[in-house]
């Protein structure tokens, strides 16, 4: 028996489709005048809401940047995990490099996202203990973290001795134990990071628009940052 197909009233529907023109208008101002310019009563003036109506859908400015940072968290970690998980298992080079031109692509169609997500804290905002926001940053984190495992011991040579779990804040070993990453060493952990600095460092330099002025093809350029990387590693890198 199938199952029941859930649809939408049309008062929900009008409730998605204002919520979405909400969350797009914060994302523009954070783009025009940075994270601190994001403001509900901006929003409602915008869009010829009184200040009331507008938070009848959210009721703190902290809760719309907890929504909205969590939906973009989230759309960044689907989808880098499609496109890690479009590669065979066996080869981790090929998923590390799908790993990378996703978050590439991704970042280059939600600029604003990215900065979002990777620049400078909104003033005043903290978000909430394992709210969205942090759960979907553990699967990027974990998914990397288990890409450089996976790239273990090989990718070890140029790791420094006496790496410990003790090296890294609490919260970051309970995060993969919660995640199945328990028996994942400390010392890949510790190449993670540094293959997360290698994947973003361009892509960063990229949407701030730095290099425009340096490279024609920034593409290529970071194609071949990343096979050099994945090389570096003892990985066969993909052709």
């Amino acid at each position: 028996m199938s199952e029941p197909t859930t649809t939408m009233t049309r008062r929900e529907r009008l409730r998605a489709e204002t919520t979405r023109e909400i969350t797009a208008i914060a994302l523009t101002q954070l783009a025009e005048d940075g994270p601190g310019a994001i403001s509900l009563r901006g929003i409602a003036r915008e869009m010829g809401m009184t200040p009331r109506a507008i938070y009848s859908y959210f009721a703190t400015r902290d809760e719309l940047i907890t929504a909205l940072t969590g939906d973009i968290a989230t759309d960044l970690a689907d989808t880098v995990e499609a496109a890690r998980d479009a590669v065979p298992a066996a080869d981790t080079g090929g998923r590390l490099l799908a790993w990378a031109l996703a978050t590439r692509a991704w970042a280059l169609a939600n600029p604003q996202g990215f900065r979002l997500l990777y620049g400078d804290p909104v003033p005043g905002y903290q978000p909430p203990e394992d709210g969205p926001v942090e759960r979907a940053a553990r699967r990027i984190c974990g998914g990397l973290t288990r890409l450089a495992a996976d790239a273990w011991p090989p990718a070890g040579r140029h790791q420094p001795a006496g790496v410990s779990w003790s090296d890294f804040p609490p919260a970051f070993f309970t995060g993969l134990q919660d995640d199945g990453g328990a028996e994942i060493p400390p010392a890949s952990a510790a190449l993670a990071l540094r293959v997360w600095g290698r994947m973003h460092g361009l892509v960063t330099l990229e949407i701030h628009g730095h290099l425009a002025a340096v490279v024609h093809d920034p593409a290529a350029l970071y194609r071949t940052d990343m096979l050099d990387l994945i090389g570096s590693l003892g990985l066969t890198p993909p052709d």
